[in-house]
């Protein structure tokens, strides 16, 4: 899927279009791997035209001295970031607003990024921002990122910070109505093995109609990133700075909708994980996981599409019940564990139903790793993590780690991770609980038949009936009859 028009031009093209756009004038300031999004303006040509100052506070007590000292002394920090754009678009206004501001839509462009170092002992990455007007005198919008920069080179990572500013600026400005394109857009003459966008906001009058939520989404759709996170308060975050030394604890599920089970598991799981001796109660984020196959329709195959409508249902809720919401593309659990590790070394909890319990150990599902199911138990439990186990009832018979069948070559593999603390089940669990299946409360739910309320929290019932979700059949009040004359 490409976007008509923006992979037809070229970076150099792409600066020199907004070079020669006379109403589009500003400033560039960049912290960090080069000033490459400024050269490739200069570089283009007619650069007059749009460059009012291009300015670097590499030196650290310069940079205080110009934006203030970090608190947290996070320099590639989004508060950095926009400390910088704050800084740069009131100089701009202040200093030409009167002289140019019947013509010019003003942009501040900024980024603060650490490419690799000489010893390659780092990880490349930095957050870039452009905060700018549509219409001469008009309110401002901004648009925010985080990359994380791939190269093995430091060369490199500095020319796609290059290509990559260039093609924020040219979004900006030429892609604002379209966001689907806009975020395309900005990997043109880049790859995605090269970047990774794992957060973009969009703010501002400009962008009433754009949910960032659905942005996050799209990263992950569009593979730009395997995961996306965003708070209670639907803002999106960037997840190395909610997760980074972080006890965390993740809740996987489809959530459509939340049923009593799910809060249970959340509830009891945490629990549980509370009193592991190695974990610091004090320092822990809970994350509720959606995959982007959870998304979809039960059993649709992998190209099927997402309904958006539908995924910011089941987020509307979770998020109302104060939940931190990741989105990732890890069907498998030991995916999902090698990333949280490489952002925390601290203590994972993974809290999941009997049956994910049974997924993990089918082989069948490790069929593409030259290791087997050994190579992805490397990646799951050499880790520090422990997954809680939360029980199902079949046949009213308990299905749970006691009672857990497996071939017999895999019995004293399994055995072997019970007795080194990595399979817990969960206790205290409600047993009410254990007859309630999410695919049944839903079909009550679209039969709009009686008693589902009871299956799940008050505060999703309402929701569920006061915006008609699910399928669930709100009462439509008849019109009423024109009685004017005719």
């Amino acid at each position: 899927m490409t976007p008509s028009g923006s992979s037809n031009i070229g970076t150099k093209q792409k600066a020199l279009v907004i070079n020669l756009d006379p109403q589009i004038y500003g400033t560039f300031a960049e912290i960090g791997a080069g000033q490459d999004v400024a050269a490739n303006f200069f570089k283009a040509g007619a650069s007059s035209g749009t460059i009012a100052k291009t300015m670097s506070a590499y030196d650290m007590l310069y940079s205080d001295a110009i934006y203030g000292a970090e608190k947290k002394r996070r320099y590639v920090s989004e508060s950095r970031l926009i400390t910088m754009l704050d800084h740069e678009y009131g100089l701009l206004i202040e200093r030409l607003a009167e002289q140019r501001g019947v013509t010019s839509t003003f942009f501040a462009f900024a980024d603060t990024v650490a490419a690799l170092n000489y010893h390659k002992t780092n990880v490349g990455h930095g957050w870039m921002g452009v905060r700018f007007q549509l219409q001469p005198g008009g309110a401002f919008n901004d648009v925010v990122l985080h990359v994380k920069l791939l190269d093995n080179d430091n060369n490199l990572q500095q020319q796609a910070v290059g290509i990559l500013g260039v093609n924020l600026i040219y979004a900006c400005f030429k892609y604002h109505q379209n966001a689907t394109l806009f975020l395309l857009s900005l990997i043109d003459d880049l790859s995605k093995d090269r970047l990774q966008i794992d957060m973009i906001r969009f703010e501002g009058p400009d962008f009433a109609k754009v949910d960032n939520r659905l942005m996050s989404l799209h990263l992950v759709k569009l593979g730009f990133t395997d995961v996306a996170v965003f708070g209670p308060d639907g803002k999106n975050l960037q997840p190395s700075e909610v997760l980074y030394k972080k006890h965390i604890v993740v809740v996987r599920g489809r959530f459509r909708p939340v049923i009593n089970v799910h809060l249970d598991m959340l509830k009891t799981g945490l629990k549980q994980f509370l009193e592991e001796p190695d974990v610091d109660r004090n320092n822990v984020v809970v994350l509720t996981e959606l995959t982007l196959q959870s998304l979809k329709e039960r059993n649709a195959d992998l190209d099927a599409d997402i309904d958006e409508k539908d995924f910011l249902d089941r987020v509307d809720i979770l998020c109302s019940l104060g939940q931190t919401v990741m989105i990732s593309n890890f069907q498998e659990y030991y995916k999902l564990v090698a990333y949280l590790s490489g952002i925390t070394k601290l203590k994972l909890g993974v809290v999941l139903g009997y049956p994910n319990l049974e997924y993990i150990f089918s082989e069948d599902h490790y069929a593409n790793l030259p290791g087997g199911i050994l190579e992805s138990f490397a990646a799951l439990f050499s880790r520090k993590v422990k997954l809680f186990i939360y029980p199902t009832l079949r046949d009213g018979i308990l299905q749970n780690c006691q009672c857990f069948q497996l071939p017999p070559h895999l019995i004293d593999l399994y055995r072997y991770l019970v007795a080194n603390d990595k399979i817990e089940d969960i206790l205290n669990f409600n047993k009410s609980n254990l007859n309630i299946q999410t695919d049944k409360v839903l079909e009550l739910i679209k039969a709009g038949a009686d008693g589902w309320e009871e299956y799940v929290p008050a505060e999703v019932a309402a929701m569920i009936k006061d915006r008609c979700l699910f399928g669930y059949p709100c009462e439509v009040k008849p019109a009423k009859e024109n009685t004017a004359a005719s």
